[in-house]
């Protein structure tokens, strides 16, 4: 696998491209701002960049921006987001473009190196991945500020860990339910947001967007 990362801090950087090539991963470009992030992206064509959501000048949010200009350029680059906190209207604006290929994890989640490897061959794939920490507090959020809800707390568990990027057979695992229940659930949740028949990775998607739309309002 080929990867671009982005970050500012030097070590944290080293750090990644060390893990990664010990991983015999390659890293074709290690960059700290946004318009190198967008020059290695465009030359390198990598299998999936690692972006900190800060960077300078102002470090706010110029590594997801640069993120999102990259997708639209070439639709569907595959980006992994490191953020060291949690920011949901961040999670929402990433994935609303629907092509997939995307994730959002807190940077203590780097720490979990097997876990980390999964996430991001999983996003390399096409997949869309969410720290579990952020699908916890938006499902948190969601359960004080909208009770009339119509999903079931169990159809939430579901939809949470559909955006962690899981399926079905492992979504049944996680639950100790039978991957036929997990389709049901699913089909139920789409029915229950109105969302047709059609590509059901689609779909998946615009399910946890919905949410974080409630979320924002």
């Amino acid at each position: 696998m080929r990867v671009v990362i982005a970050e500012d801090l030097l070590l944290l950087r080293e750090g990644l491209t060390r893990l990664l090539e010990e991983m015999d991963w390659t890293v074709v470009s290690a960059v700290d701002n946004p318009d190198a992030l967008l020059d290695a992206l465009e030359k390198e064509r990598p299998d999936v960049a690692v972006v900190d959501i800060r960077l300078p000048p102002t470090y706010r949010d110029e590594g997801l921006r640069a993120a999102i200009e990259a997708r639209r350029r070439r639709p569907g680059t595959p980006i992994l987001i490191l953020s060291q906190y949690i920011e949901r209207t961040y999670v929402r604006e990433l994935l609303a473009d629907s092509h997939g290929g995307v994730g959002y994890l807190l940077k203590d989640r780097v720490s979990d190196v097997r876990q980390f490897m999964t996430d991001l061959r999983a996003v390399a794939a096409g997949g869309t991945v969410l720290d579990p920490q952020v699908v916890r507090a938006v499902f948190d959020r969601l359960a004080k500020t909208a009770p009339q809800a119509e999903l079931t707390p169990r159809e939430r568990e579901v939809l949470g860990l559909m955006a962690r990027g899981l399926s079905n057979s492992a979504i049944g695992v996680e639950l100790d339910i039978t991957e036929r229940a997990v389709s049901k659930y699913i089909n139920r949740i789409f029915a229950k947001r109105d969302l047709p028949p059609g590509d059901n990775v689609h779909r998946r998607v615009l399910a946890v967007l919905q949410y974080l739309d409630d979320i924002a309002t």
